[in-house]
């Protein structure tokens, strides 16, 4: 009964031995996966938020081209009408210009002329009473209003010069500033669609960290939940015990020590049985 007491003891040292190793090292696998897995899904979780804001961005970027381009339209539709108003202005400035030159051209000549002319004279002839007095002399047209004419039709001139002039120093200055505000449309536009294109190719590297990130985190969630698992199975045979074992060790000590008492007292008495089976049973209770 003692060795088989102390075969008892002995393997159930040997498990609880077995049983430390085993929980300890399954702690610290645990632990490590755990800690394995939080750091990665933490790496993903940032990953991810990058993602999400790089595409409010890249939204962004879309969203101010298409406003650059709606700009531009409009900008182009208001300088082509602005442009044909203006070669209109222009066109019949000029033409404004060539006509009043020529009105004022035929009205020198014709006071030029008009001046030298010869008398239209009627000769006296009957009835001599009759004619006007005016026959008597040469037309020369309205002389004294001639150059009053005349300069009124260089002011307009004048006029339709300084309109052609200005409408031409306008339209310049509108081309310049249309031209201006293209070039800063076009190159704000190759920003903003470059740079939507480099985040557009960092989303992708992005997204392919966070799938090779997804498939350590799978292996690694796999391995912890083997781990858990293995620690369920530990537990009854490890953990889930009626009593201590430390309390059932010493139980068992106190028996053997009784046992190996009690058969120190019997190879005392020799044959004296009854006394014998007595002290044993006292001892065994």
């Amino acid at each position: 009964l003692i060795a088989k007491l102390e075969q008892q003891a002995s393997e159930e040292a040997s498990h609880k031995a077995w049983c430390d190793g085993e929980l300890h090292d399954n702690k610290l696998t645990r632990e490590e996966k755990t800690q394995e897995v939080d750091s990665l899904t933490a790496q993903s979780e940032t990953l991810q938020a990058e993602i999400a804001k790089l595409g409010e961005e890249i939204a962004d970027l879309a969203t101010a081209v298409v406003e650059l381009d709606r700009a531009l339209a409009e900008a182009t539709e208001i300088r082509t009408k602005e442009k044909a108003k203006n070669e209109q202005t222009i066109a019949e400035a000029k033409e404004a210009q060539e006509a009043v030159k020529m009105a004022t051209k035929i009205l020198k000549e014709f006071y030029a002329k008009a001046a030298q002319a010869t008398a239209l004279v009627q000769h006296k002839q009957s009835p001599a009473d009759d004619a006007p007095a005016s026959w008597d002399e040469s037309f020369q047209g309205a002389q004294s209003s001639s150059k009053g004419v005349v300069g009124m039709l260089e002011v307009i001139l004048t006029d339709f010069a300084r309109l052609e002039a200005d409408t031409s120093s306008d339209e310049t200055t509108a081309q310049r500033e249309y031209d201006k505000v293209t070039q800063e449309n076009e190159v704000s536009t190759a920003m903003k669609k470059t740079s939507a294109a480099g985040k557009t190719t960092e989303v992708k590297e992005t997204k392919s960290r966070v799938g090779e990130l997804e498939s350590d985190l799978s292996a690694e969630q796999t391995e912890l939940d083997a781990v858990n698992e293995y620690y369920d199975k530990l537990k009854p045979a490890c953990i889930a015990k009626p009593e201590p074992y430390a309390e059932r060790k010493r139980r068992r000590e106190a028996e053997i020590a009784g046992l190996k008492e009690a058969m120190s007292i019997l190879e005392g008495l020799g044959d004296d049985s009854f006394l014998a089976v007595r002290t044993v049973r006292r001892h065994l209770q």
